[in-house]
């Protein structure tokens, strides 16, 4: 495992301000955050650099200002969703470096926390400027990054800080390094990857990547449906990428090559339309897909295989549903083979690390998410992680 420092590595940091990178782009209606699991993340990191006394400057972006001050993406708008969570008052600050956080850092006493301005109003963060990190670091004496959704990025607060200033782990991201180690760095084997989504066009890094990692790849939603066209299988109107055919053969050779077993769909559940259970709905054989109808989920021995598949397992990495989970009953096998991989973590034989947007909304569903070994709510950073790409942010921590 790579080393960084945590929070445990801090010594006395009584009276000293710490800058602290967190993720407070939070979904919002009407003014008010609909969401708040990303608080809830870092307030461990929060309260206890608090309770040791530090002075606690928190660091974050929310939208796509680029370099501008727009009002309507200013951070104070996360403020009393921040201070529900922290159960603490949280003192704003209009900007990120300079005499006016000069005196807000003046004014806060020890344990005091505040949160300062839209770091990407100054378009420093996004060019990693030296200079921009330089001002920020100006007023705190320790760095701590708890932001892994945005350490895929060498921004200014996510990556130059951490060359600035004595650098560490927070809770949450330390907790995600953890766990991803033990799902692909160092991980229990055989491993196993179910990798689901509409497209292949768009996890092709992750699958090529993957094969040569794991023992068991299994794929599912409309990406299942490519690979089985291009095994010469008709798909009839199934969501299908036929022009990637060459590039699932590639992928398949691989897989091959690295001893890596492929799993498809043998029997999927097929409708003339996508609708809630729709009367032209059938289970059958891929090989029996007629031209009028579309593959929407994986078929129930399909699906029994490969919870037999992952009993044979020790960990699991999970990214995108099996079908079309959103509607009734295209999302069964999602559920069924969710509901197995909770079963064997509980049990003790699986270590199972799932993460990306659409995998957390139907773990949710089949409500299995906190059964699993670790769900990862960072979405692009997650799936670079599986492409095997360096993240920024993480390795300045590690340096």
């Amino acid at each position: 495992m790579t080393k960084f420092k945590t929070l445990d590595d801090l010594g006395d940091i009584a009276g000293k301000v710490a800058l602290v990178r967190v993720d407070l782009n939070l979904p919002m209606q009407d003014g008010a955050v609909t969401d708040d699991t990303r608080v809830r993340a870092s307030a461990p990191t929060i309260l206890e650099l608090a309770g040791k006394g530090a002075k606690v400057l928190l660091l974050a972006h929310f939208g796509r200002p680029k370099g501008e001050r727009v009002s309507t993406m200013s951070v104070s708008m996360t403020l009393d969703a921040l201070q529900a969570v922290l159960g603490e008052e949280v003192m704003f600050v209009p900007e990120v470096a300079g005499p006016v956080v000069e005196q807000a850092v003046g004014i806060l006493q020890a344990g005091d926390i505040a949160l300062l301005e839209n770091t990407r109003f100054w378009k420093g963060e996004e060019a990693n400027d030296p200079a921009f990190a330089k001002a920020i670091a100006a007023n705190a004496e320790l760095y701590v990054n708890d932001a892994f959704s945005a350490a895929h990025r060498a921004h200014a607060s996510t990556e130059a800080l951490a060359h600035l200033l004595p650098a560490y782990a927070g809770r949450a991201m330390e907790a995600e390094l953890t766990a991803l180690d033990k799902a692909l760095g160092n991980p229990a084997t055989p491993v196993a990857a179910v990798v689901g989504g509409a497209k292949v066009s768009s996890k092709l890094d992750v699958l090529t990547h993957l094969v040569t990692k794991v023992d068991h790849l299994i794929i599912g939603g409309g990406m299942a449906n490519t690979f089985l066209a291009a095994r010469g299988v008709n798909v009839g109107k199934s969501l299908c990428e036929h022009e990637l055919a060459a590039t699932c053969e590639q992928i398949l050779d691989a897989a091959d090559a690295a001893g890596c077993t492929v799993h498809l769909p043998y029997d999927v559940v097929v409708a003339k339309e996508f609708a809630a259970n729709p009367p032209s709905l059938r289970t059958c054989n891929v090989h029996e897909v007629a031209a009028d109808e579309m593959i929407l989920d994986v078929g129930p021995q399909a699906t029994e295989a490969l919870a037999d598949v992952l009993k044979t397992c020790r960990t699991l990495v999970w990214n995108g549903p099996l079908g079309a989970f959103e509607i009734a009953p295209f999302d069964t096998a999602t559920v069924a083979l969710a509901r197995s991989a909770a079963a064997l973590t509980a049990e003790g034989a699986l270590v199972s690390v799932a993460g990306g947007g659409d995998t957390v909304a139907a773990l949710n569903h089949a409500g299995v998410a906190d059964s699993f070994s670790y769900v990862s709510t960072a979405g692009g950073a997650f799936l670079e992680w599986m492409e095997g790409k360096e993240l920024p942010g993480v390795t300045a921590l590690e340096r």
